[in-house]
């Protein structure tokens, strides 16, 4: 597994700094910043020269708020040219204020709509099995508020019942859902059938550890836990 230096950290950064006029979501942004970056570097088996390979792993940026640092990483590893984060949003630009699959090189779902990501990932895991591609993960990325959306506990039921063991979904955890979880958040999901770990979201070598431990037979969250959002 590769290691994340401290070059790597400040390109990103720099790379995130381009991105201007979303100001408001930047928290949102930011809170992302170190799991997407262990992600790309680290995890996804995935080639920005050829995006669309069917064994590609797949990830799902649920939490569709603020992607400027989803930007940022997909520029860094070459999924598209670096100038277009100067233009964020622009009248010409393909980098919307919410990531558009069919606009963005390495984006697998337009979002933005809180709560569809995980049952999203859930039919790409389905489909995939049905065309018996086993290989691929899927790794859906989401916010700790946005699991007060009941869809997401259909998703995360159906996927503990069926054995989706394929799916790994990450949760964001900056203090900002309204009502929590008794026992916390992982347990929302451990309780369906899944195994669980909580990790420093700023953690990059507990992350990496905690992305690449499934069981690979019962679907996997890893809840990265950053500062409050304010």
């Amino acid at each position: 597994m590769r290691t994340t230096t401290a070059t790597d950290r400040r390109r990103i950064e720099a790379l995130l700094r381009r991105l201007t006029g979303d100001e408001k979501h930047a928290p949102s942004a930011h809170s992302t910043l170190d799991v997407l970056q262990v992600l790309y570097e680290r995890v996804l088996d995935v080639d920005p020269e050829h995006p669309d390979d069917p064994d590609r792993d797949r990830f799902l940026l649920s939490k569709g708020h603020g992607p400027a640092a989803y930007y940022a990483v997909l520029a860094a590893r070459g999924f598209f040219p670096e100038h277009w984060l100067d233009d964020l949003a622009g009248p010409d630009s393909p980098l919307g204020h919410h990531p558009d699959r069919l606009l963005v090189p390495g984006v697998e779902i337009g979002s933005g709509s809180l709560g569809h990501g995980l049952g999203l990932g859930v039919g790409i895991a389905l489909g995939l099995r049905a065309q018996g591609l086993l290989r691929p993960r899927i790794f859906v990325l989401l916010g700790d508020a946005e699991l007060d959306e009941g869809s997401n506990h259909e998703a995360v039921a159906y996927a503990g019942a069926t054995g989706l063991a394929s799916i790994t979904a990450i949760v964001v955890d900056n203090r900002s859902a309204t009502h929590g979880w008794p026992g916390g958040l992982a347990s929302r999901f451990t309780v369906n059938g899944w195994t669980g770990v909580t990790v420093d979201g700023r953690d990059q070598d507990a992350l990496a550890a905690a992305l690449t431990g499934h069981d690979n037979r019962r679907p996997h969250v890893v809840v990265a836990v950053t500062e409050p959002k304010e």
